[in-house]
């Protein structure tokens, strides 16, 4: 066996022994054994380059050192889950599924484990990069510190795995690590960590790739993203990839209906003790993945998912004051500062309080001994009052009747929680909100900006808007405390690169109410440039998919400001994208000034697929069926409102071979 030869061998033989161990829990050779292996492998690695691996079983030990994580994109969106506390909500949930699909579902219950979500690529069977949730959007990269997890496969075991995907997972700390970790950490005159969770979060971003291997992390696996993944249903996938070498702990089930479901969450909320890791919650998800594409999502969250939270650890303390803070849209919101309290790993000195409601409903006194509890065990909040401990004669709390900040009288429209200011070109936090929303990575993404330098250059009369960005010069920031050469030039690259940004992002950076980045990229596509969007009526607003009276009117109501209109001129002015890239002469122009509603389950293509093609044959995708619809494209198991309404209203119903066959090219 030569060199090279021996360098694979141990490398195959140590990935299977890590497996054994960490993820089997079922080890064939001794520690000593597996060391004598590892040095063995180390000592060839230095001795012949050549041969060098990135996915060498070496790297777990860690040693490289990262000096920034550099932000990366999620191939796949990485978004969040709506949460929900009763089983009345589960059963809401429920019902929303049934409507949208009108036919038979199976759910899957898995844990919600308890720490730092990360997506793992691979590509032919190998480990690519790691990146963390960040927004759903964009994460960090911290692919070398991952590398260090034992029981992350670099290299996959088995067969029939995609050639490229990726997989979510949970980085959590078990307990008897954390325990363990800081017992050494006492013994060695430091302070002990908080919990596992901010201690698995905080290791992950780690500069030392070294002393992140050598804390007890474990990634749990749950789902897998792929444009081409070989199951129909996700607890297959599960299945499948435990075989592939991933662990995933074994306490996911298939149930069907509320009482299923209910049953699942009443046994771990009991069980979740016996765990060697923390959980904080359960997760219902659809189980089969043609449903949950018919399902699709949010703006937020999936809607073929959600997140039952268990009932979170509660304390009592006292209410010394209420303060109010202004939001970028005006909203104000009410924050109870409380006599510092620890709770749930962290000590606790302010809660929301949301809306005025909120107070009123609690009946809040200053002075109230009041019971605080952790809404998902992250924010905290409170839910009630020890009545019997009230002083005799202690005030109710009034809601403010002017802003904090530029004393303009509130306002409260109709149906609104929230009360507003209504100064939002002078009332200072709303014009930085709006800024620091403007250069946020979701939106415009500029580098060398943040909140803070937003609040500096705004005190210092440097920008009202976000449009003055484009007018800084190197000269505005002489004689700037700390400010130096590089940091002001990065400043302004990472402006002038901005006007690079797409115009979805561009419109949602301009911090439309109610207008979020998926309805940003569905006015973005289908109006296809500000001026198209400025000057569509209201009907043609709620004709876009997913926009309804609410987003439409607020639409509306933002393009009759004057000072909007100005605000988006100068942006035009200095070369912010106002219009959506062409993306090449479209593929004919069959289906032009025609519009298409999907509905159901197709053989060929995915909905995604069809509706790119109808925009591609000059055709417009709208959301509910109407008389101005031309066309109901039906797949498999559509719901029958949508049929029944078309037969009433004589719109045409076509199969998807009748759509391939009106695209086609001769």
């Amino acid at each position: 066996m030569n060199v090279e030869e021996r360098i694979a061998f141990l490398r195959a033989e140590l990935h299977k022994h890590n497996h054994l161990y960490y993820v089997e829990n079922a080890p064939i050779i001794s520690d000593r054994q597996f060391d004598l292996l590892l040095g063995e492998l180390q000592k060839l690695e230095i001795e012949h380059p050549e041969f060098d691996d990135p996915n060498s079983p070496t790297r777990r030990v860690g040693g490289e050192v990262t000096k920034e994580f550099r932000s990366m994109p999620h191939r796949f969106p990485m978004l969040s889950l709506a949460n929900t506390y009763s089983k009345e909500e589960i059963e809401e949930f429920e019902s929303r599924i049934k409507k949208l699909l009108e036919m038979e579902v199976r759910y899957v219950c898995e844990l919600k484990y308890d720490g730092a979500a990360v997506s793992l690529s691979y590509k032919n069977g190998v480990f690519v990069s790691a990146v963390t949730r960040g927004d759903g959007e964009m994460g960090d990269e911290i692919t070398a510190n991952v590398k260090t997890i034992r029981n992350v496969p670099l290299v996959l075991r088995g067969e029939g795995f995609p050639a490229d995907f990726d997989i979510r997972g949970e980085v959590v700390m078990d307990r008897a690590g954390f325990q363990k970790l800081n017992e050494d950490r006492v013994e060695a005159g430091f302070e002990p960590f908080a919990n596992p969770r901010n201690s698995a979060a905080g290791t992950l971003k780690m500069q030392d790739s070294a002393i992140v291997a050598s804390r007890p992390l474990h990634c749990l696996a749950y789902n897998l993203a792929s444009n081409n993944l070989p199951f129909e249903y996700h607890s297959e996938g599960l299945k499948l990839a435990r075989h592939w070498g991933f662990s995933i702990p074994p306490y996911e089930k298939v149930v069907e209906g509320i009482d299923g479901i209910m049953e699942y969450i009443n046994h771990w909320d009991k069980a979740r003790k016996e765990l060697p890791f923390d959980i904080d919650g359960v997760v219902i998800k659809v189980d089969s993945l043609k449903q949950q594409e018919m399902l699709g999502f949010t703006a937020k969250s999936p809607r073929w998912a959600i997140a039952y939270k268990f009932k979170a650890e509660e304390v009592v303390t006292e209410l010394l004051s209420i303060s109010y803070q202004v939001g970028r849209t005006g909203a104000i919101t009410p924050v109870a500062n409380l006599k510092p309290v620890h709770l749930a790993g962290t000590v606790v000195k302010r809660a929301s309080l949301h809306n005025a409601d909120i107070i009123r409903a609690l009946d809040l006194h200053i002075g109230d001994k009041v019971f605080v509890e952790k809404g998902g065990e992250i924010i905290p909040k409170i839910t009630g009052v020890v009545h019997d401990q009230r002083a005799l004669f202690a005030e109710p709390i009034q809601f403010i009747s002017h802003c904090p900040e530029c004393q303009t009288l509130l306002v409260r429209t109709d149906g609104e929680a929230h009360h507003y200011c209504p100064n939002e070109d002078h009332c200072p936090p709303q014009v930085k909100g709006r800024i620091e929303h403007y250069i946020s990575r979701r939106a415009m993404n500029i580098d060398g900006i943040g909140t803070e330098t937003v609040g500096l250059l705004y005190d210092k009369g440097a920008i009202k808007d976000a449009a003055d960005l484009y007018e800084l010069e190197y000269e505005d920031f002489e004689g700037w405390e700390g400010w130096k050469d590089k940091s002001i030039r990065n400043l302004l690259e990472g402006i002038e690169k901005s006007k690079e940004v797409a115009f979805p992002k561009v419109l949602f950076a301009i911090g439309i109410r109610y207008v979020g980045e998926t309805v940003a990229k569905k006015l973005a596509a289908h109006f296809k440039s500000m001026d198209a969007l400025k000057q569509a009526s209201l009907e043609e607003l709620v004709d876009v998919e997913e926009i309804g009276d609410k987003i439409a009117e607020s639409l509306l109501t933002y393009f009759q400001n004057a000072a909007h209109l100005h605000f988006i001129e100068r942006l035009r002015q200095h070369d912010v994208q106002m219009e959506l890239e062409d993306s090449g002469a479209l593929l004919s122009d069959k289906l032009a000034g025609k519009s298409f509603v999907i509905s159901g389950v197709f053989i060929k293509n995915s909905r995604e697929q069809l509706k790119t093609f109808i925009e591609q044959h000059g055709g417009k995708n709208v959301s509910s069926v109407s008389a101005k619809t031309d066309y109901l494209l039906a797949g498999e198991n559509m719901g029958p409102s949508k049929l029944e309404k078309a037969e009433k209203l004589g719109v045409t119903i076509i199969s998807e071979e009748d759509f391939e066959n009106m695209i086609q090219t001769h």
